[in-house]
């Protein structure tokens, strides 16, 4: 589908359009609420383009893809998007499904800028076609690790689910920590329930348990236990992969959702540009943006940029990664080479540790910022 801002773009001027595919989450079993917010956060930057001139005069437009979190759907999308033509792909939310989209971009020479998802392996080799706004995962799970290791915690459990993505995040934790004479348990989350899941916290000498699971389900059940388990009421609750970022976390939870650190993409405070699409976003939502809607938009000012300076060309955008600078709402965007990061990574790119204040499950506090 196109969005309905890019076709009234189109039909105002009366040119044809510059294409950008957008992959998002927007059905089950995607993150249905993060999906939502990507998307809008690119669709606002789509209109401030267009607002603007559009590239070289010729409206932007936004093709959406729904990927539900499923890799062999958002692989045929990325190549259905190529056969209609786009300029360029971006978006995804799921890590998993942004390395499938993210391998057929690469193949079929299809550039992609990469808004959310954290994998460090987005690719298996090098590539010159894929960028990448949000941090490594490695590098936010390590900032994560040492705001444990800051507040006294040694002994950390994972009530993990089978994935690459919580496998990365549990081999970088264990790698950070074992070095500084911490530890990590693996609870297996195919074996146990929640009730188990707390005996075996009330049997270890852990002082957190870390959420490696899908919500609402496992994620919610798991709080609540623990909550409600007063052999478990030193223990800490934690969500370094972003759940409680979302209005329905604090909906299913309340005030047992509130104290539980997780990992945001936001700087102490946004540009002037960030504030402004902060409350345009606000509007739009109905609530506070997340940090994803600000990664929806910052991802198409990037590639408006690249196209209205390089050309609309795909080899030329791909060409642009390391040369193109842009103002986004989270500061200045320019793309290098990490050790490690096989894709042009903004490598500045803001990470902080927040919770949910207690007195206000509302209002979110800053713990650590890396």
């Amino acid at each position: 589908m196109s969005t309905p801002s890019s076709r009234r773009a189109a039909e105002r001027t009366g040119g044809s359009s510059v294409r950008i595919g957008a992959l998002v989450p927007l059905t089950r079993p995607g993150w249905v609420e993060a999906g939502r917010h990507l998307l809008a956060g690119m669709e606002s930057a789509v209109r401030d383009v267009n607002d603007g001139g559009g590239i070289a005069g010729r409206p932007l437009e936004l093709v959406v893809r729904d990927s539900a979190a499923d890799p062999q759907r958002a692989a045929a999308a990325v190549e259905e998007l190529a056969g209609l033509g786009v300029a360029a792909l971006a978006g995804e939310y799921h890590s998993v499904v942004a390395r499938t989209a993210a391998a057929r971009a690469d193949d079929l020479g299809l550039p992609y800028l990469c808004s959310s998802a954290v994998l460090d392996a987005l690719t298996d080799e090098p590539t010159e076609w894929v960028a990448r706004l949000c941090p490594p995962q490695s590098r936010g799970w390590r900032i994560y690790a040492d705001f444990l290791l800051g507040a006294g915690h040694r002994h950390v459990a994972v009530a993990a689910q089978p994935s690459v993505y919580w496998a990365a995040g549990t081999r970088i934790l264990r790698d950070h920590l074992a070095p500084r004479g911490g530890t990590v348990t693996e609870l297996d989350m195919t074996a146990l329930i929640p009730a188990t899941v707390c005996d075996a916290l009330a049997g270890g000498r852990a002082t957190v348990l870390l959420l490696l699971v899908g919500h609402p389900d496992p994620a919610v059940p798991i709080v609540r236990s623990v909550r409600r388990d007063r052999r478990l009421s030193e223990v800490l609750i934690g969500a370094p992969a972003g759940q409680p970022e979302f209005g329905e976390w604090a909906a299913a939870l309340g005030g047992d959702g509130a104290a539980v650190p997780f990992l945001r993409y936001l700087p102490g405070h946004l540009t002037p540009l960030g504030a402004r699409v902060g409350t345009v976003l606000r509007e739009r939502l109905g609530r506070r943006p997340s940090f994803v809607a600000h990664e929806g938009y910052d991802t198409i000012a990037v590639l408006g940029e690249v196209l209205r300076s390089h050309g609309v060309e795909r080899a030329g955008v791909a060409a642009a990664w390391p040369r193109v600078t842009v103002d986004g709402t989270r500061g200045r965007i320019r793309f290098s080479r990490m050790p490690g990061i096989g894709v042009w990574q903004w490598a500045s790119a803001p990470v902080q540790v927040v919770d949910r204040d207690p007195a206000d499950p509302g209002r979110f506090r800053v713990l650590h910022a890396g």
